[in-house]
């Protein structure tokens, strides 16, 4: 019996080794699948490299539905022959600014062009339009809606 029970007790540890290393195996797994993945969950950052002037014309405002205060409201402004997609602030503050962009409104702006989840878009740090001048970001690419809280 003695030799039963040293038996039971190596089998055991066996096991129990066998299934902290499986579990080791399962927990790294899904680790190491997220990291191969860009990070497309958080809001692309504005990079003073890319930053430069563009001038078009305003194809369609988009605003998200009512209830998304903290979307983005964004612009597709046609320059010649290319569409851009221009990310301004969120509705909120765009509410708060009384701003308004029809399709045909001539505009300039001066925006950093980044790449999210692969797809070309530019971050509006401020849009002239006629005589008014919207300012979404500070000299150094910081959002300006954030003084607002």
């Amino acid at each position: 019996m003695h030799n039963q029970a040293e038996f039971g007790q190596s089998d055991l540890w066996r096991e129990m080794i066998f299934l902290l290393a499986f579990l080791v195996l399962l927990l790294r797994a899904p680790a190491q699948a997220q990291k191969s993945q860009p990070p497309a969950s958080g809001p692309p950052k504005y990079d003073l490299r890319t930053e430069a002037k563009f001038k078009g014309t305003v194809e369609e405002l988009r605003l998200p539905p009512k209830g998304s205060a903290k979307e983005v409201a964004h612009l597709l402004v046609k320059d010649g022959a290319d569409t851009v997609d221009v990310y301004l602030c969120p509705k909120s503050f765009f509410d708060d600014m009384g701003m308004s962009f029809s399709k045909g409104d001539e505009v300039a702006f001066t925006g950093s062009k980044v790449k999210q989840s692969g797809t070309d878009l530019i971050l509006a740090r401020q849009v002239v339009k006629g005589n008014d001048t919207f300012v979404f970001r500070d000299e150094k690419g910081g959002p300006v809606w954030d003084w607002h809280h």
